[in-house]
């Protein structure tokens, strides 16, 4: 199966070291400005930082090799870890900002911000290690587009790989709550009100309840099984197509089980005139054939069935909204 990344593993732990070291500040700083926009900050980052290490967990216990009682490996685990990083992001920050921005609203909040100075220094040096964390995570993620020959937002969408892509939303997310926790303290300082303060703390758990639902809804997709890459799927109905043995391709199926792991069944009409041995030795031949085409192709699974069947047919057409071969199928 597909080994771990040396580059996810350092994206994750350059994310965690960014995220530790800046929520300690946060804290200090909150405590000493009173600021609800700071607290919130402040949430924003231990959630952070705990998140990372559920990623670092997730990318070592989805590498494990298949046995016996998971027979297709334990790819998908990263999926689960990476929606428990979501759920965090909402849980651990969103509320949290939730609840100090309508304290502060509602005049519950205490605090004049006897020295704003160190939430703005806490705020800079925080812009600045966030935004070498986001560097390293955007460099990844171009790059993954770049050797799938996709465009960036294509490949966020399309990732089996969501690691890379929730450390990116997780620093981009810090960035934007960063200048949002400025404005909020700034605008208090200047007019004397603490609305200013409680209207950034909302608006930073607003950003990261749509972080949590983005990243919640790419990985709920994997869990649920999500079809290969299009242009995978095209070429392995095409080979199987071509293959001299093979009358008519009835059915492609294929669903991710892990980063850079691709499931694929087949159901193949067959020649005739073939006798068994031979319909095996093609069985054989195109498995290999469809690995060494794909790398992230972990298994094939090849089922000679009639073409003219009808329940099969049906089933077929009720997928993909034709049979194989016809606009609107497989390949959509």
């Amino acid at each position: 199966m597909a080994e771990e990344k040396p580059e996810s593993a350092l994206t994750v732990l350059l994310a965690f070291g960014a995220n530790l070291g800046i929520a300690v500040a946060k804290i200090i700083a909150a405590v000493v400005t009173g600021s609800a926009s700071m607290a919130a900050e402040a949430a924003h980052s231990v959630a952070d930082t705990f998140n990372e290490v559920l990623l670092l967990v997730g990318l070592r216990r989805s590498t494990r090799p298949a046995n016996r009682r998971h027979p297709f490996g334990y790819g998908k685990e990263r999926y689960i870890w990476t929606l428990l990083v979501a759920v965090a992001i909402f849980g651990m920050g969103a509320l949290f900002a939730f609840y100090q921005g309508v304290e502060t609203l509602l005049g519950h909040h205490h605090g004049d911000e006897p020295d704003p100075l160190v939430g703005y220094v806490v705020l800079g040096v925080s812009f600045l290690l966030e935004a070498i964390s986001w560097q390293q995570a955007l460099r990844q993620v171009r790059s993954d587009a770049r050797a799938e020959g996709l465009s960036t937002i294509v490949h966020i969408r399309r990732t089996d790989e969501p690691t890379s892509i929730s450390v990116l939303l997780e620093d981009s997310a810090a960035l934007i709550g960063l200048l949002l926790a400025f404005a909020g303290m700034g605008l208090h300082q200047l007019t004397g009100s603490a609305v200013w303060d409680g209207v950034g703390s909302v608006l930073i758990g607003v950003l990261l309840t749509a972080v949590a639902l983005v990243l919640g809804r790419i990985n709920l997709n994997l869990l649920i099984g999500s079809q290969a890459d299009p242009r995978i799927v095209a070429d392995v109905r095409a080979r199987l197509a071509a293959a001299p043995e093979v009358e008519q391709v009835v059915d492609v199926l294929t669903m991710i089980v892990g980063a850079d792991r691709v499931l694929v069944c087949a159901r193949l009409d067959f020649r005739d005139v073939l006798t068994s041995a031979e319909m095996e030795r093609a069985c054989v031949r195109l498995d290999h054939e469809l690995r060494e085409a794909h790398e992230e192709i972990d298994e094939v699974f090849l089922e000679p069935v009639p073409r003219d069947d009808p329940e099969l047919r049906a089933r077929v057409i009720a997928r993909y909204g034709g049979a194989l071969g016809h606009k609107g199928s497989a390949t959509s």
